[in-house]
């Protein structure tokens, strides 16, 4: 768990950079030699060859440049050994192709060898070429000069080749490869299948082998259906793209056994008339690296020569969760990670959406949906108490509760109670690929904050409102219409920082100046601050506040619901918790509350702790939400007034901004940070808590 792809990151980085700074020293690059591959997308079209690889080496004295244009009988393959001190170099030229533009009428000279002058830049990172060469052409031989030069990119993951010709208007000629064999990963596309009696078995079979064949690197990814829960896996498969991934797609099930089947020792067997059996199916795959199969699927692994780890059919016939989860507990309890346990809830009945399990099966850990409510099945809780009670503190719980078994409110409640930290989404499709992939090298995590440090801020006679997008990112509208063209805060799944790095870094990248991140939700992971033992608080409050220093974050969303909902039960916040913010998370200069209304309120130095007062539905009709926001600033008549939106998160921006539109012109949306230090200048709500 306390693996940190960021830190791999940064050694790699700082051993690139090391070795960059040894070649310029010596007059050359060491990140020279190489063998590379063409990234298509970021470089010119290549007729009749589609493709160039290079392969580079640099000595003391001397460089060698490969070229290989196209693949198999068509392939041209040209060679160039050079002294690259400036002085000339002859170089037979072997094939009358011209490969720039096989489509014009240009043809290489093959009695009349090459000069080519090589130079270094002086930061050693660039080849300068200045070549010379005769070809044919209609009206006779002629010859042509090209300026070439192969460039390093400063961390050594990328090459560059820039062909000039002086009698060619427009752009040079522009290619650009990456290191071959890197960053080169598979990808299919997942059916929407989730019956437990129809096709689930498919998806459950892909997604186990997806564990295993990403156990130890990135390299199997799916795409999703349309209608998924979690709307932007496809937008991130193009980020990856753009971050220098190639993705070859499987077709079938089939090709992805013969592509992924070395992974597996063997398979388990789940049985489609007990749901359950499932679960215990994932949980066993992690520990013997095997693939869940069905009934019908068992030939095809036989085929590949599998052998049997388990078989459940029949073995959960008239038994219960509870009788079926204490037998898989005590069976293989002992073996299962303590760093990480997966609750598989979300859907129940005759559907299951088991996306988390390839990251369980990454980790080892026991799979479950054992109810969370104590006063719904004691007998349950009591064993998902037990089995917390044996994991590390701290741990992750991966996943989400069970829709026909309890609330979200039982569940974060107990996992709270442990100092646990949820991950909430049994959906979260392709992690234990994200969690295998570092950021960009160099890449920091910079928000887009509109406060200038120094200035004063003046509230005036007016309505300030800001909005927060609810239930973090991925789940919400960050891919729907209307980003960007109002202030929009989005709410942060800080421990992404290290479990899926590169997905935080697809947000960051893709952020509009006015998309606003800050830090969820109450701890390091999904926590109920109320819940968590006093004397772990302080403690979890700094491992959030450190996460927040690296993402740039400093406003935090905290939520409780240990004590029932909105409406009927005690969401407020004692005072000591609140101390523990203050104190641990210094740099905030404010923090939001709740998730419905809620009502705690402080002010400290000028910072405030504020609640929402609106919840903005997706289903309400535009003008009668504006009608709610008028009568609450009418009801708050003291001005100002700071009005903190809560918008739930199927709710797209551009339905947001048409409801703000509405609103006369004593209405201000301003971003989040900005209404932070307004009203902690000029707090017009009154400080309320549960005290002591």
């Amino acid at each position: 768990m306390n693996s940190n792809p960021n830190a791999r990151n940064v050694l790699a980085v700082l051993l690139l950079a090391s070795l960059s700074l040894a070649g310029t020293a010596r007059g050359q690059s060491a990140g020279f030699s190489g063998s590379w591959t063409l990234l298509p997308e970021k470089s010119a079209g290549i007729e009749l060859y589609d493709t160039l690889s290079l392969k580079t080496s640099a000595a003391a004295d001397s460089v060698t440049i490969g070229q290989t244009w196209g693949k198999g009988d068509i392939a041209l393959r040209t060679e160039m050994k050079l002294v690259a001190d400036g002085r000339q170099n002859t170089v037979p030229v072997t094939s009358r192709v011209w490969p720039s533009n096989v489509f014009m009428a240009v043809s290489m000279d093959k009695s009349s060898p090459e000069t080519v002058a090589a130079r270094w830049s002086a930061n050693g990172r660039r080849l300068d070429l200045d070549c010379h060469y005769t070809v044919l052409v209609s009206q006779g031989r002629t010859g042509i000069e090209s300026k070439d030069s192969y460039e390093v990119s400063e961390y050594g993951d990328e090459m560059t080749l820039t062909m000039e010709h002086p009698l060619r208007s427009g752009p040079p000629y522009r290619y650009v490869f990456k290191r071959a064999g890197t960053k080169e990963a598979w990808m299919m596309h997942l059916g929407d299948h989730w019956d437990v009696a129809g096709k689930l078995d498919e998806n459950a079979f892909l997604i186990s082998l997806q564990g295993l064949a990403n156990a130890t690197g990135p390299r199997l990814y799916f795409l999703f259906p349309d209608n998924y829960d979690y709307r932007d896996a496809t937008a991130i498969y193009d980020f990856y793209r753009k971050l220098d991934y190639t993705f070859t797609e499987l077709h079938g099930v089939d090709q992805a056994l013969k592509t992924f089947g070395n992974y597996a020792r063997g398979y388990i067997v789940w049985d489609k008339k007990a749901r359950i059996s499932l679960d215990v199916a994932f949980t066993v795959a992690g520990l013997e690296k095997g693939i869940v199969v069905s009934e019908d699927q068992v030939p095809l692994v036989q085929k590949f020569g599998l052998r049997q780890i388990a078989d459940f059919r029949g073995k959960f016939e008239g038994k219960t969760d509870l009788q079926v989860f204490r037998w898989a507990y005590d069976t293989y309890g002992a073996r299962c990670s303590r760093d990480t346990i997966v609750w598989m809830g979300g859907e129940t009945g005759t559907r299951m959406l088991p996306a988390i399990a390839d990251y369980g099966i990454t980790q080892g850990a026991f799979v479950t949906d054992l109810c969370t409510d104590p006063k719904k099945d004691p007998a349950e809780y009591a064993l998902a108490k037990e089995i917390l009670g044996k994991q590390n503190r701290f741990s992750m719980v991966v996943g989400w509760h069970s829709y026909g078994k309890d609330r979200e409110r039982n569940y974060v409640t107990l996992t709270s109670s442990f100092a646990d930290r949820v991950e909430g989404l049994n959906t979260f499709p392709n992690f234990s690929f994200t969690t295998k992939t570092p950021t960009s090298p160099g890449f920091k995590f910079v928000n887009n904050h509109h406060v200038v440090p120094g200035k004063a801020y003046t509230p005036g006679k007016k309505v300030y409102l800001t909005c927060i997008q609810t239930d973090g990112l991925g789940l919400g509208a960050w891919v729907r219409p209307g980003r960007g063209e109002i202030p929009y805060a989005w709410e942060v799944t800080i421990n992404w920082l290290w479990m899926c790095p590169t997905v935080l870094e697809y947000y960051y990248s893709s952020a509009t100046p006015n998309d606003f991140f800050i830090g969820a939700l109450s701890g390091p992971g999904y926590m109920y601050p109320k819940a968590i033992p006093p004397k772990l608080l302080p403690r979890i409050v700094a491992m959030a506040d450190e996460m927040d220093r690296k993402l740039d974050l400093n406003v935090f969303e905290t939520m409780d619901y240990s004590q029932g909902a909105t409406v009927v039960g005690n969401t407020e916040l004692p005072d000591y918790v609140m101390d523990a913010y203050y104190q641990n998370m210094p740099d905030a200069i404010g923090f939001a509350n709740g998730y419905a209304p809620a009502f705690t309120f402080d002010n400290r130095g000028g910072r405030p702790f504020i609640s929402f007062d609106y919840y903005l539905p997706e289903d309400r009709p535009e003008a009668d939400c504006a009608r709610d926001l008028e009568e609450l600033a009418r009801i708050n008549a003291k001005r100002p007034y700071f009005l903190l939106i809560h918008v739930r998160e199927w709710s797209d921006i551009a339905r947001v901004k048409a409801i703000l539109d509405r609103l006369g012109p004593d209405f201000e949306d301003v971003p989040l940070d900005v209404f932070m230090k307004l009203a902690g200048t000029q707090p017009t709500f009154q400080n309320r808590s549960l005290g002591r």
